[in-house]
């Protein structure tokens, strides 16, 4: 039936209005006559409403609308229209003689074609809303107002099923909503195996990111597909559906719910002002800009050394600023902070006031591999784009930094803990620049980040790589992150560390695991061979971490925001740190990786590497015996 063409179903419905009609006229007489005979005035009065009752149902839109998506007006449009046929029905009748007592006749026939009428569409509507044999069948997880509306919604849908509600509300449990019965969530396993449910489907839209964890973990134990409706923030906007399902974000089973910001942090430093980003196109680079945004700088200067990142950022924040009628001039530019020249004259032509600093790269295996490109960037970068700032007048520098830093083991923490080391000498130098670098772990859904591995990997069908049984990491989200820079950014004096609470380490071994089961899959091992997704330990790659800190020391206060702590660590003196810069520009002119790798160590005492130099040309050249010392210096920008 669902296949039939238009016309087809059309015609089926007007094949049913006719036997519906031509029943209630022989009801209407054998209970106002009490004949069962098909005399000519049962059949005079069958062929006037079968003639009558196709054109009258057509203006009235029977015939238009689709009978799975049909709701209450239903009810109405039917009472009208059978009452109108009615009506013409027994006036004629009466007119034409064969009638002796069209009201009574009229009452009986009107009510008998209302119930087949309307009664037969919406049994047809519930045949097909429950016999389409490729939905999905699931439960709902909540019977508020946002699963009432959820069940009424997927119920005329093609997707989805509901089979049974499930809450935690006592005063809820046992009672009717949208036609199912409310049970206890504790009853969720009988229920999955009852009712033959292969998904679970989260309807919490206002529910808090700690309430909706917890209901997560507890589904996680459950081999159903999880899945979840929109925020109820995007469904009020008109972003979402009630019905947009979409997978559980990882930002549910690992986030937390934000502290709201202070206001006046968060303007200081962008309110009115020039604002610079670099690596304007990556992951917190373009959240910074989205944010920022939002604070109605007078520019925003995006700086970003990928075209493709430049082109995608600068789209977003131009579609943003139209969509919220933000009046900000934006500045697209490309441009690496390896050039300090280039990166002076776009401070200084575009008068930039704040500097967030978040080009960098940072993806630990990939610098252990290129360690000058890493230096390049992540140290003299910095440099280049902290005298820069001083040139250009800038009046706050704020650098993106990472708990990698801390006590680093690879070349990636021990360049980005350099770079803290250069804006905390440049501190003490006479500058009206104030430098602060704020500390943090792993962002969820960033570039490299374990999450959207391990959705590909679970969509490929398995394995999960995972580097060690016991590794753990921070984590946070972008927009938190990304919100607490700007608020630590405003309150630096000069030289401050700021570290973000990353509340909790997460075992990456359990995140695994739930994902797997939050995607209505098993593990495979040793006592499930018969699992779905089998977990996959590879090792810890060079120079990588078990654990992850934040702190150098624990000389740690408190600021005026309850998720930033100000670190109070040692730095070197800039005439120490200004030698080393001078070896390390020498060392990267002539590819010499072991006097770099031994300033490294000199320059950031807490570098303690596991590993030898990991560098593919220099595993390369040692591999063919060529390990020297390049005589060609190579060109290395510099300051004029």
């Amino acid at each position: 039936m669902l296949t039939l063409s238009r016309y087809s179903k059309q015609a089926l419905m007007i094949v049913a209005d006719v036997l519906a009609y031509s029943m209630s006229a022989i009801v209407s007489f054998w209970v106002v006559y009490g004949t069962t005979e098909f005399s000519a005035p049962v059949l005079t009065i069958a062929a006037i409403a079968v003639l009558v009752a196709a054109p009258v149902h057509w203006v009235f839109g029977l015939y238009a609308s689709i009978i799975r998506y049909m709701g209450l007006a239903l009810f109405g449009v039917g009472l009208k229209s059978t009452l109108l046929v009615t009506a013409i029905v027994m006036a004629s009748g009466a007119q034409m003689g064969v009638l002796s007592a069209p009201i009574r006749v009229g009452i009986v026939f009107w009510a008998f074609s209302l119930v087949l009428v309307v009664g037969g569409r919406l049994a047809a509507k519930l045949f097909l809303s429950r016999r389409n044999v490729n939905r999905e069948s699931v439960i709902i997880y909540g019977a508020g107002k946002g699963g009432a509306q959820l069940v009424t919604s997927l119920v005329v849908g093609d997707d989805f099923l509901p089979v049974a509600l499930v809450d935690d509300d006592p005063d809820l449990l046992g009672k009717r909503v949208s036609g199912l019965t409310v049970h206890s969530a504790e009853k969720l396993e009988q229920l999955v195996s009852a009712k033959g449910a292969t998904g679970v489907l989260l309807a919490m839209p206002s529910a808090s990111r700690r309430r909706r964890r917890q209901v997560l973990q507890r589904l996680s134990e459950f081999p159903v597909h999880v899945q979840t409706m929109p925020d109820i923030r995007d469904i009020v906007s008109g972003k979402a559906r009630f019905d947009d399902i979409k997978d559980v974000d990882v930002e549910d089973l690992l986030g937390r719910d934000p502290v709201p910001p202070n206001l006046r942090l968060l303007d200081a430093c962008i309110k009115g002002k020039v604002v610079m980003v670099t690596g304007a196109g990556g992951s917190i680079g373009s959240e910074l800009c989205r944010q920022i945004l939002a604070l109605s700088p007078k520019r925003l200067v995006l700086f970003e050394l990928s075209e493709a990142a430049l082109y995608t950022v600068e789209r977003m924040i131009r579609q943003t600023a139209r969509a919220s009628e933000i009046e900000c001039d934006i500045v697209p530019l490309l441009g690496s902070v390896h050039h300090e020249r280039r990166i002076f004259e776009v401070m200084k032509a575009f008068k930039v006031k704040t500097v967030y600093h978040a080009a960098a790269y940072k993806h630990v295996p990939i610098v252990e591999h290129n360690i000058f490109e890493g230096i390049h960037n992540n140290i003299f970068g910095t440099l280049y784009a902290a005298r820069a700032a001083i040139d250009a007048g800038a009046e706050s520098f704020v650098l993106i930094s990472t708990d990698k830093a801390v006590n680093p083991s690879n070349v990636m923490g021990a360049t980005k803990r350099f770079a803290e080391l250069i804006l905390q000498a440049l501190h003490y130098k006479a500058t009206k620049t104030k430098f602060s670098m704020v500390r943090f772990g792993n962002v969820l859904e960033s570039s490299g980040s374990v999450v959207p591995l391990f959705k590909e990997q679970i969509k490929r069908g398995g394995p999960v790589t995972v580097t060690h049984r016991d590794i753990i990491r921070y984590f946070m989200t972008i927009p938190e992150a990304a919100q607490l820079v700007i608020q630590a950014g405003s309150m630096a004096s000069g030289g401050d560390v700021f570290v973000l609470d990353m509340g909790k380490p997460v075992k990456i071994l359990d995140l695994a695991k739930r994902m797997v089961n939050l995607m209505g899959m098993t593990i495979r091992d040793a006592e499930h061979p018969d699992g779905d997704i089998e977990i996959e330990f590879v090792g810890l790659r060079p120079a990588e971490k078990l654990y992850e800190e934040l702190l150098i020391g624990s000389n740690v206060s408190g600021t005026g925001h309850p998720r930033i702590m100000r670190a109070d660590e040692e730095c070197l003196p800039k005439e120490v740190l200004s030698d080393l810069l001078d070896q390390l520009k020498r060392a990267s002119q002539e590819l010499d990786f072991e006097k770099a790798r031994a300033i490294l160590l000199t320059a950031v005492q807490e570098y303690d590497p596991e590993n030898g130099i990991e560098d593919l040309v220099w595993l390369r050249k040692v591999a063919s015996n060529d390990a020297t010392v390049s005589d060609r210096v190579i060109d290395f920008p510099h300051r004029d």
